[in-house]
């Protein structure tokens, strides 16, 4: 007899399997692994669910095999003495949110899904890119899109008649989940702002070039599409496998079930409301609530309750804000707020515990050490904030030190200021660093073997039942990629020598070789932990060192490595949300394809209009407040990175030299938890992942403590007390609660935005119910401070500068 994994086993050998596996557990109770292991290897949850030896009976009278799961690393989201089954996901998250079936037949690629596709490919980019150079401005996201299309499906189910015109029907019959998944995936991917369509309208207001529309079409079609052909190639290592759960989708999926009234084995059996009412609950008193710490009581959002008591103590409020300080005050009870980085309920447990670790030692020890010693002369600026500074602790004033050809002139430069960062921004920048380090190490150390394996295991080679389940249908084939890739290629380097953008062919292949070599190691980090790794400061590092003085290149170099990593990612993100919900690849490349031309092109004629026939467009004083809050900050950065450049800032004898060393700290930490797991290899260090530690806060700026101390505390709550005592519960409802308290606030957002805020420029309320005590009080603090920039805890008499005397 032997007691080894099963898979695909004889009768007898599963016979003695559990014979086996009945002995062990007679012996290793749940009472005695408790004492040798850590709580989460001791059983997936003793609290609500059945004894092992329970579980084992069920499932021999089901006569279904079981086997241990065997991932190609250490992966933390499993426990590895967990028994599953064969016909299920290894991973509990997955399982309560995903169907382990699949209908061949059910209807998605069809003209009903493709009009509704093509509409919301046309209103979310049009819409939110409009609303992109507008402050305050309102996102209207994919999220909105999933909800509506539902009774919009349904409406046409009933209202357009079963009837054909040239063979393709008009009506193919219910309203599919299929139809609606292949829908909303082509409403998220121009749903936001193309970046590249921020170096079009740079050029415009900071640069006054203004090239033709093939130049912006070329710009913008070559950063999204060339990040979606290296997805394709990457979907073998981000997709198939079964560890790459990639939890955000989870909630779409959990969504997706519940609307469509999905039934599958991984709810359970808890009892209760259905979750179809669950989220109708939920949805309703999100949607309500936010109209408290939105419009009506807005201290709600900002509950800096410290702050308040003591409203002008500078140290108190710089430790205890949430505006401007490092938020001590913990608590939110804003939705909105909490969720900004991310739902709490859709990471994991241990990558929120990694990101909590990151901000306490990071933000909350090393930050005070830093100000309160004056280090960087941070004493002489607020703590957090997300702008820079001159010697005089104002503003930096950038075209103070430019020539007329928007250049540095050294003169200028030398008689003005260097430029100085709070403490918070500045420790970023070192987190970046090591955060680039410490993800090719951590990679290497971790990852190493999968890689390998992936690279040559065939996509229908999966040991996963939805890779199974996939399989029916044909995958996309490598070729259709490659077109892509090289057609886009072109479109680049047309684009680049054509115009005079500053930017050499050479740099375009740099860039897209960083974006290719950091897809892999940051998608399988994002996919597992649901946090993502930027890879923008060390791609405007490398162009101000290679091509100082150069603001369009480094715009361009930063977009092609940056964005198009994300884009990759987005991509192979939308495909996992494909592979879970059993849309055929191929429709789905094409979807995401051709949504992704829609997108771009609207959005690039939305903002020409915009431009030409908008007055005073991107000017501080537009009436209509029309001022391109994130055009002003993407054009700040290509003069502070390309024109002042990181040689003045990072290089030795500059102020913030110190901080290079982060990137040596990234690449020894990693193999420090590596050495140490393999002398311990059931310890809590295998729960230790660097690249989130260091990348987890990367939100910081424009983020702020606000949405990182509240955020911990969430999911602390739901994904480790309530996952583990009533995990029967959580399996229910966890989901589905993200996703009704996310649902709720964007439509919120939308109604208090266009009821209240939009008309009349703001002035509804301005001397009533925006004034009162609940909406005034924490903008009346030192935190806030002045027009919301904060207070120093220093300011040198006779108005002095402060810093080196010289630079």
């Amino acid at each position: 007899m032997r007691c080894l994994p099963v898979v695909h086993s004889s009768a007898v050998e599963i016979a003695g399997y559990l014979g086996c596996y009945r002995l062990i557990t007679s012996v290793l109770t749940p009472q005695v692994l408790a004492l040798i292991m850590p709580p989460s290897f001791s059983g997936e949850d003793m609290y609500s669910a059945g004894s092992l030896n329970e579980k084992v009976v069920a499932d021999e009278e089901k006569n279904v095999s079981l086997h241990r799961h065997v991932t190609d690393f250490d992966d933390p989201n499993i426990d590895p003495e967990a028994e599953i089954l064969d016909d299920d996901s290894p991973y509990p998250e997955v399982r309560s949110a995903v169907a382990n079936t699949d209908d061949p037949d059910m209807p998605v690629n069809t003209l009903r899904a493709w009009v509704i596709g093509i509409v919301w490919s046309i209103i979310l980019p049009g819409m939110n890119q409009f609303f992109y150079f507008r402050y305050p401005s309102v996102t209207v996201t994919g999220l909105v899109a999933q909800l509506l299309s539902y009774p919009i499906g349904r409406l046409w189910e009933y209202a357009i008649p079963q009837a054909k015109i040239f063979g393709v029907s008009l009506n193919p019959g219910p309203f599919t989940v299929k139809e609606h998944v292949l829908i909303t995936i082509m409403a998220n991917v121009g749903h936001q702002s193309a970046y590249a369509a921020d170096i079009v309208a740079v050029q415009r207001v900071f640069y006054q070039q203004t090239y033709n529309f093939s130049y912006q079409w070329m710009i913008v079609m070559s950063t999204q599409l060339i990040g979606f052909s290296i997805g394709g190639i990457a979907r073998r290592f981000l997709v198939a496998p079964p560890s790459m759960i990639w939890p955000a989708n989870l909630v779409t999926c959990a969504l997706f079930n519940t609307l469509h009234s999905q039934r599958y084995a991984g709810i359970g059996n808890h009892g209760g409301i259905s979750r179809e009412w669950f989220f109708v609950y939920v949805f309703i008193g999100s949607f309500l609530w936010y109209f408290f710490p939105g419009y009506i009581f807005q201290a709600l959002s900002y509950f800096t309750w410290v702050c308040w008591i003591v409203p002008r103590n500078a140290v108190v409020n710089q430790l205890f804000g949430y505006y401007n300080g490092l938020g001590m005050s913990l608590i939110t009870f804003d939705w909105s707020q909490i969720a900004y980085i991310g739902s709490p309920l859709a990471s994991p447990w241990w990558a929120t515990a990694n990101v909590t670790i990151g901000f306490v030692v990071f933000f909350w020890v090393l930050t005070p050490i830093l100000y309160y010693t004056n280090t960087w002369y941070s004493k002489y600026m607020p703590i957090s904030t997300r702008t820079s500074y001159d010697n005089l602790g104002q503003e930096y004033n950038v075209t103070r030190i430019l020539t007329p050809q928007s250049t540095l002139d050294i003169e200028k430069y030398k008689h003005y200021s260097p430029l100085f960062l709070s403490t918070t921004f500045a420790i970023s920048y070192g987190l970046s660093f090591a955060s680039i380090t410490s993800t090719i190490m951590h990679t290497i150390l971790y990852f190493r073997k999968q890689i390998w394996i992936q690279s040559r295991r065939s996509l229908s080679e999966q040991p996963d039942v939805h890779a199974r389940l996939m399989s029916k249908y044909a995958q996309v084939p490598e070729w259709w990629y490659t077109i892509i890739f090289v057609t886009m290629f072109v479109f680049g380097v047309i684009s680049i020598e054509v115009w005079n953008t500053q930017m050499p062919v050479w740099a375009l292949v740099l860039a897209l070789f960083i974006a290719f070599v950091y897809t892999v190691p940051v998608g399988m980090i994002q996919a597992i932990t649901n946090l993502q790794v930027g890879l923008n400061v060390i791609t405007e590092l490398i162009i101000g060192y290679a091509l100082p003085g150069k603001p369009i290149a480094m715009m361009m170099f930063k977009t092609y490595g940056y964005i198009t990593m994300g884009q990759a990612l987005q991509f192979t993100s939308d495909f996992k949300l494909g592979h879970y919900m059993k849309i055929p690849p191929r429709v789905m490349f094409f979807a995401q394809v051709v949504a992704a031309i829609i997108g771009g092109t609207v959005q690039l004629g939305v903002q020409s209009w915009m431009f030409t026939n908008i007055e005073g467009m991107c000017s501080s004083s537009q009436p209509d407040g029309f001022i391109c809050p994130g055009t002003t900050v993407f054009g700040t950065a290509s003069i502070v990175w390309g024109v002042i450049g990181p040689q003045r800032q990072f290089s030795k004898g500059q102020i913030y030299y110190g901080l290079v060393f982060f990137f040596l700290i990234g690449a020894v930490a990693p193999l420090i938890t590596y050495v140490a797991t393999l002398r311990w290899p059931n310890s809590v260090l295998r729960y230790v992942n660097f690249p989130v530690i260091f990348n987890g806060t990367n939100s910081i700026p424009p983020a702020s403590a606000l949405n990182y101390v509240p955020w911990a505390i969430v999911g602390f709550i739901f994904n480790y007390i309530i996952r583990r005592r009533h995990f029967s519960w959580w399996a229910k409802y966890n989901y589905i609660l993200s996703a009704g308290l996310d649902s709720g606030v964007a439509m919120s957002i939308i109604v208090v935005y266009f009821a209240l805020q939009y008309p009349k420029n703001g002035m509804i309320g301005k001397q009533t119910i925006q004034a009162w005590w609940g909406n005034m009080v924490s903008l009346k603090t030192a935190d806030y401070g002045v027009n919301g920039g904060g207070t120093p805890l220093l300011v040198m008499p006779d108005g002095r500068p402060f810093g080196p005397k010289t630079w």
